[in-house]
């Protein structure tokens, strides 16, 4: 098409050239352009010769575009939608019809914190990053009216829809069985944010690439009080494997004791080796040896 508009406008260009030079040719040698033809067929020519410059090659020139990678291009003929231009490259179309460029390049979205109660009713702020792209062009130019802000507020939405389906923790749960968190599955939370972002973004022609929780932590109000709960119950976690080892260590020696015959020890001296064995391995500080002259007895 480029070469038909151009051999038009070179032919005109030339004919409209060639028709004035022979114009002047016949001006300088004093004759007049009517001796040979009529005043209308002059006026004919010139006016069929300045119509089709305007009419057919400029308007021409308008259907011309480029096409960048990784972008197209939607064509609306007459407010009807007739296609969508993705390779890219140099095109021409109906230069009637309008010309929409739509980016499929993919794109982030980092949503802002945002406060929310969880599945147990604990204020937590959490945010997530959305990996997305346009996959069709048409219904991201004509199903909503920006697609771009209609991504933004869906995926807010639901980022809240999934924090109120979970608690924030596992461990800081009521029930007694074991039910999945944010913090204790981050995969399984991260397909589920993405299955629930394509749900909604369908009708925008969106593909959701990857959608992953980027802020998750206990809203400051009641900070301080999950801190403490988290350090009371790695405490007692660890008073109970201390405890635990300890049980072990005593038992183990006993039946050492009892194994190789080393002292036959009644049930009161048992009693009172287990309990200054326990008092060693379970205390937080070094224990002091107090030496008994005496016996238990006495």
């Amino acid at each position: 098409m480029l070469a038909v508009v151009g051999a038009l406008a070179l032919c005109g260009g030339w004919y409209i050239w060639h028709s004035v030079h022979g114009l002047q040719a016949l001006l300088a040698r004093g004759l007049k352009v009517t001796d040979f033809v009529g005043e209308d067929a002059v006026a004919d020519v010139l006016a069929w010769l300045v119509g089709t410059l305007f009419i057919i090659v400029i308007p021409s020139i308008s259907g011309f575009f480029s096409v960048e990678p990784n972008q197209a291009v939607v064509l609306l003929l007459f407010g009807k939608y007739v296609g969508t231009v993705r390779e890219a490259g140099f095109w021409w179309t109906n230069p009637f019809a309008s010309k929409r460029q739509v980016s499929l390049r993919v794109r982030n979205f980092n949503s802002k914190i945002i406060k929310v109660n969880d599945a147990e009713g604990s204020p937590i702020e959490i945010a997530a990053v959305v990996v997305w792209q346009v996959v069709d062009t048409a219904k991201s130019k004509f199903a909503v009216d920006d697609y771009q802000e209609f991504v933004a507020i869906q995926s807010e939405t639901a980022i809240r829809a999934l924090a109120i389906r979970y608690p924030y923790d596992t461990s800081h749960s009521s029930s007694d069985t074991e039910t999945p968190s944010l913090r204790g599955i981050p995969d399984e939370v991260s397909q589920a944010l993405q299955r629930e972002l394509q749900a909604r973004l369908e009708v925008t022609g969106v593909e959701v690439i990857e959608a992953r929780l980027s802020h998750l932590a206990y809203a400051p109000e009641i900070a301080q009080m999950m801190l403490r709960r988290q350090q009371a119950k790695a405490l007692i976690e660890a008073r109970r494997q201390i405890v635990e080892g300890a049980v072990g260590i005593v038992n183990e020696a006993l039946n050492r004791l009892s194994q190789d015959q080393t002292l036959d020890l009644d049930d009161e001296r048992k009693a009172s080796m287990i309990n200054n064995l326990l008092v060693v391995l379970t205390s937080e500080q070094t224990a002091q040896p107090v030496i008994n002259t005496g016996t238990l007895y006495s």
